[in-house]
């Protein structure tokens, strides 16, 4: 008797799980695009060959399958000891946070990335990982371990935009960067690590994401081809980049929150100079 290759991703399963209405009529060529679009024979064949890697080392045997490479800049400016926060941009909207983890896990393997709940998916890095739902207001339980998180001496990695870099008239960027990591550097007397990730997704994923919003389209559809966005980079070299630390004493009223914020980012893309 053959045994049966377990599938870590089964688009027909999800479908007649989430919507058994939508999964009898949708037809098969639309199945098969989803299915394509999700690189759904890649990551089984992947997890199949890695799946019982956890951690790093599945940080590692992931990039390595991708043939994609991490060169990396300004290690020493990661302290081999204490807490710091480590801020990032989102260029790409997977890979990037996967070679993020790489960089800083080859200085210190204590750290934890805070992620959104799509990432916290990826079983296999849970334990890397502290969930953040940028959509909606946290569960009080996941508010405590945030700030519990924070309270630790250990490296703190985030993206402030809570969401991948857009094309903007200036060129492929973050948006706004959020103030929490400001906040949590004030309370907790964390310094602050500008990090500065290189690469961009294909034209194709900013022209959508320019007419969806010019079409006052809410749902984010974009976000549907990031892992095709994530197999395009196979073969490539991700760039990072670590800055000299920003002093939490740095953080005073001399501005706002936000507008410290703001300077951070500017800090970061700075760096790709």
């Amino acid at each position: 008797m053959t045994n049966t290759p377990t599938k870590y991703i089964d688009i027909k399963a999800i479908l007649r799980e989430k919507n058994p209405a939508l999964a009898k009529w949708l037809p098969a060529f639309v199945v098969n695009y989803i299915k394509r679009i999700v690189h759904q024979e890649e990551i089984n064949e992947i997890m199949g060959l890695h799946g019982e890697k956890q951690g790093l080392d599945f940080v590692r045997s992931g990039l390595d399958a991708l043939n994609t490479k991490v060169e990396v800049y300004g290690i020493e400016n990661i302290p081999k000891t204490g807490g710091c926060i480590l801020a990032a941009n989102h260029p790409l909207g997977g890979l990037d946070g996967i070679a993020f983890m790489k960089a800083v896990g080859e200085v210190r393997g204590d750290f934890k990335f805070l992620v959104n709940d799509i990432l916290l998916n990826i079983k296999n890095l849970e334990s890397l990982f502290v969930p953040v739902n940028k959509v909606g207001v946290n569960p009080r339980q996941a508010l405590q371990l945030i700030e519990e998180t924070y309270a630790h001496e250990i490296p703190i990695l985030v993206f402030p935009a809570g969401m991948v870099s857009r094309k903007l008239e200036t060129g492929i960027g973050d948006l706004v960067w959020q103030k929490s990591f400001i906040a949590k550097a004030k309370k907790y007397k964390k310094d602050v690590i500008p990090v500065h990730i290189g690469g961009n997704n294909s034209a194709w994923f900013y022209k959508l994401s320019r007419w969806r919003t010019k079409l006052g389209i809410k749902a984010n559809l974009e976000m549907f081809y990031l892992a095709d966005e994530m197999f395009k980079q196979r073969n490539k070299t991700i760039k990072i980049t670590f800055g000299k630390k920003v002093e939490h004493e740095s953080f005073d009223k001399s501005r706002s929150l936000v507008e410290w914020a703001a300077e951070m980012r500017r800090r970061v893309y700075a760096l790709a100079k």
